[in-house]
């Protein structure tokens, strides 16, 4: 099988977990994940099969979209419920238009810095080791992008207010942490309470199966007819068609000078090639001192 299945990751799985459970069910040895998700977390996990693996790296940097429920009036040192708590109080009263205020003060370039438990090295030792020896490192603030966000719902009459939200931000985006500074910049401390990714890759959950599904379609041989096509992880890019000469040049891995083709890329690095009949060549880079195509992924 060679593709993406788009799996609805369930509570209390790791995404290792879910990639060895379909590994188990397709004996397939080729399968990788695009976008790690806490065992909490539930929502999209893209598992890239077969020669689809080499497409892993582009699904990653595209944009992701989250459902998230905020805790206000409790920190913990995981930055959200599983955690064990280093501050709490009580009393807190925010309005809806405080709440809004906020929330739209984040829409654009972010700064964060990864919480401890989190899989990011320092000194060739992952955060989330140290943090369960006891150790806490300083960490450089790392930049994101929020590009969008959207109150959803309101629960303000409580001691401990909650609130949810929806987000689209860029790779890298920790929302635990995005919960924590929302927080800050209401005056309390917060925790994330839920979240759930809605999107990845531009693969929602309308495109997802389960794995009870997984199991029921692989018996049923019917497995490969959910497969995404590998070119949906780079649906983004510019699309550039090219005659068979060129296509059988570029399926050659060589370069292509940009005076052969008929219409010149329009300003993207990097670029989907096709050939006649629809025909999927692979990923060229524009070179534009060289004024050539260099092949970076060729795959027919």
């Amino acid at each position: 099988m060679d593709g993406i299945i788009a799996i609805w990751k369930p509570a209390g799985w790791t995404s290792h977990d879910v990639v060895a459970k379909v590994r188990r069910l397709t004996k397939m040895k080729r399968i990788g994940h695009a976008g790690t998700l806490d065992p909490m977390v539930t929502g999209v996990l893209p598992l890239c099969l077969g020669r689809s693996t080499r497409m892993v790296e582009y699904l990653q940097e595209r944009p992701k979209a989250y459902e998230a429920v905020i805790q206000l009036g409790i920190a913990t040192d995981t930055e959200d419920l599983t955690g064990n708590v280093v501050e709490e109080i009580s009393g807190i009263v925010v309005t809806e238009e405080e709440v809004i205020r906020v929330l739209r003060s984040f829409v654009g370039e972010i700064e964060q810095i990864p919480p401890m438990f989190s899989a990011v090295k320092v000194d060739g030792k992952r955060l989330y080791e140290l943090a369960r020896e006891g150790k806490t490192v300083e960490r450089k603030a790392r930049k994101a992008t929020i590009h969008q966000i959207e109150l959803q719902g309101l629960n303000l009459s409580s001691d401990k207010p909650t609130f949810s939200f929806s987000v689209v931000c860029s790779k890298g985006t920790y929302i635990r942490t995005l919960c924590v500074d929302i927080g800050r910049e209401l005056g309390v401390p917060a925790a994330m309470a839920q979240l759930t990714r809605t999107m990845s890759g531009g693969i929602t959950k309308e495109q997802c199966v389960t794995l009870e599904q997984v199991e029921e379609l692989q018996e049923a041989g019917e497995l490969e007819s959910r497969l995404l096509s590998a070119e949906m992880a780079i649906s983004h890019l510019e699309l550039v068609q090219v005659s068979s000469v060129i296509a059988d040049m570029a399926l050659k891995g060589q370069k292509i000078p940009l005076r052969m083709l008929a219409e010149r890329p329009s300003g993207d690095r990097l670029i989907r090639l096709y050939g006649e009949g629809n025909q999927f060549i692979g990923i060229f880079e524009w070179d534009t001192g060289a004024e050539i195509l260099k092949p970076v992924k060729v795959f027919s």
